[in-house]
């Protein structure tokens, strides 16, 4: 077999065009083959031209390309251990610095070695999602007009090699997965670097082998939202204290931006969205976020939205759901069940309604579910009225049969489960008891329900759920008259009982409302048209004029689309005080899940006159896992 001189390879360029492809591909397999017998002159040549060299000249890239054509031909030929020097060579070589020509030759090769021999084929995959982002040097240029069209050759290019190879290795795919997961960059990663290897892990999702590889990309992606979300610190951001930063007027942060809908905001939301302005971990999980939201868009237009929701769902339930600190990462299930409201958004309270009602569950996983349904089913502007009565219907049914088998005086943390499900009902309530008491037969739906026995019944759920809930609710019960005694549900020493602090303490579950308002700000303008805001919510003791749209309860039943199309009618401002004769408190539920400022945890004197803000929204520390 005859070998190629180094005196040819000087002339490789003119060379070129006087060889057959085969007769190329001949010499090198000689000169492969000479290294197994210890001949590596021609080798080590071989090698210096794969080492990556920046600026080369055109004689240079015609010896890179026809050395990159004439390995393809002999992959079969090339040895993991004599040719190690070689396959380091190629691992080094990016796409990215080159042009189409010698891209196309690269990839051939790697995709010649893939089908050459199993040994190679996680070697040529880990090549291939090492192109999903480029080299260090180019991130903070991919904005700019030229590197954009390279990331779009690149990527194309890349893509169309990982399904040829699909192709060609029916087990690829399988084994694409978890190097896909493995190489996925850190939370420390820079944010375009992150963000656009999440965009290729999408475009794999819903790509040519996105059936075998889709239900592993998105459950990924959302633990890496959430191991972001964990990282973001709340130190002096959500903690309420004596200062009573949520009493400061709205004109008192003008300055912090110029959002178009910062007017609508509660003082404490913008003070803790322009904290958290300028924090790199907060702009990574943003831009994720969005990049999520647009796939699942993107899904819903191809018709793939349910079965993309279904992996969702399983993570939601396997990570989401009881994590620790989980801040934003759920908002992407939100805008999941917004996209396609009839399946996806009763779909998520059905199976948060069923995980909470099943004794099969621990307390820990029923008490994040009935929390996260009462959020859900409160703030969700596109589910309807009809469904939320219904799902009310199975917690009041479930409360009051557990009332019936436990007849005996309260202990707290032996009934947690109980008293997250009374407190799930009323907060759902002091957002929807007006709409639902507007449609006269799911008025008369809540009205047959036994809610007055489970308030009533020794375990005393209003002495032990969060106050300002209970407050809220009581005087929208008493407006409403939707009790016949609703008078006697009162407090008799302290707004917070030693019950109260006991059911929550250090662990406190009852001011768990995952679904606050979203500080996030461009993911914050997706879930805005379908969230309802406790200052648009009309309560039972509003004293404004109805609109002329709104159901009478002399009107007919109202079709279940109905609340839907008038959701943003039945919500009002409303800012008004009251006084204690009247159950003394602040009705603004924005402020509705973090503990009251007066509360005994801190040391403050608890009087029913005294404190009765709603609380501000989540505080993430306090979520169930800390149970």
């Amino acid at each position: 077999m005859g070998r190629v001189q180094v005196s040819d390879w000087e002339e490789f360029p003119r060379m070129e065009n006087d060889f057959s492809d085969s007769q190329l591909i001949h010499h090198f397999r000689g000169i492969l083959v000479a290294v197994t017998k210890g001949d590596r002159e021609n080798y080590d040549e071989l090698v210096g031209y794969l080492h990556p060299k920046r600026n080369l000249n055109p004689d240079e890239i015609a010896i890179l390309l026809t050395t990159l054509k004439a390995l393809s031909g002999a992959a079969s030929y090339i040895d993991s251990v004599h040719h190690e020097a070689l396959l380091f060579a190629v691992s080094r070589m990016s796409l990215w610095n080159y042009g189409t020509d010698v891209m196309d030759a690269l990839l051939e090769l790697i995709i010649s070695l893939a089908a050459s021999n199993g040994k190679y084929l996680d070697w040529c995959l880990e090549m291939l999602v090492k192109h999903f982002v480029p080299p260090y040097y180019l991130l903070d240029s991919l904005k700019q007009e030229n590197i954009i069209d390279r990331k779009t050759k690149v990527l194309s290019r890349v893509h169309a090699a990982l399904k040829e190879i699909a192709d060609l290795v029916p087990l690829a795919p399988l084994r694409l997965s978890p190097i896909v997961v493995q190489k996925m960059p850190s939370v420390f990663s820079k944010e375009p670097e992150i963000v656009m290897y999440a965009d290729n892990m999408l475009r794999l999702e819903s790509g040519a082998i996105g059936e075998i590889v889709g239900s592993t990309m998105l459950p990924a992606l959302v633990d890496r939202l959430l191991e972001l979300d964990v990282e973001i610190g709340w130190d002096g951001i959500l903690q309420e204290d004596g200062k009573c930063i949520f009493e400061m007027e709205l004109e008192d942060f003008t300055e912090f931006g110029d959002d178009e809908n910062c007017d609508s905001m509660p003082p404490s939301e913008l003070l803790n969205r322009k904290k958290l302005q300028g924090n790199m971990v907060v702009d990574k999980l943003d831009s994720l976020i969005v990049l999520t939201f647009l796939h699942l868009e993107s899904c819903q237009s191809s018709g793939r939205l349910v079965e993309v929701f279904d992996v969702l769902l399983a993570s939601f339930q396997k990570t989401v759901l009881n994590a620790y600190k989980s801040k934003f990462t759920q908002f992407v299930m939100f805008y999941a069940c917004a996209l396609d409201p009839e399946r996806c958004g009763v779909k998520f309270a059905m199976v948060l309604t069923d995980m909470f009602c099943r004794d099969v569950n621990s307390p820990i996983t029923r008490m994040s579910a009935v929390a996260y349904l009462a959020s859900y089913l409160s703030r969700a502007k596109f589910l309807s009225a009809a469904l939320v009565t219904s799902i009310l219907q199975s917690l009041v049914d479930w409360c009051y049969a557990y009332c019936k088998s436990h007849n005996f005086d309260m202990n707290p943390r032996a009934h947690q489960v109980f008293y997250s499900g009374c407190q799930a009902i009323m907060y759902i309530l002091c957002f929807r008891l007006r709409s639902l008491m507007d449609i006269p037969r799911l008025k008369l739906q809540l009205l047959n329900m036994p809610m007055e026995a489970i308030w009533k019944h020794k375990l005393s759920p209003l002495k032990v759920c969060l106050p300002t809930v209970v407050v809220e609710f009581l005087r929208q019960a008493k407006a409403a008259q939707f009790f016949m005694t609703s008078e006697t549900f009162v407090f008799n020493d302290v707004l917070e009982s030693d019950f109260s602090k006991a059911f929550g303490g250090m662990d406190r579950l009852d001011m768990f409302f995952p679904f606050d308002p979203c500080l996030l700000k461009k993911s914050e303008s997706y879930i805005r048209p379908h969230f309802v805001r406790w200052s648009k919510v009309k309560t039972t003791y509003d004293e404004g004029d109805d609109d002329n749209d709104e159901i009478s309860d002399s009107g007919s039943d109202a079709s279940d689309d109905d609340f839907v199309d008038r959701n943003a009618k039945d919500m009002i401002d409303d800012d008004m005080m009251v006084t204690v004769e009247d159950l003394d408190f602040t009705p603004d539920l924005n402020k509705m899940s973090i503990t009251p400022k007066s509360s005994l945890k801190y040391g403050f004197e608890t009087r029913l006159d005294q404190c009765t803000l709603m609380p501000a929204r989540i505080r993430p520390s306090t979520s169930p896992e800390s149970l």
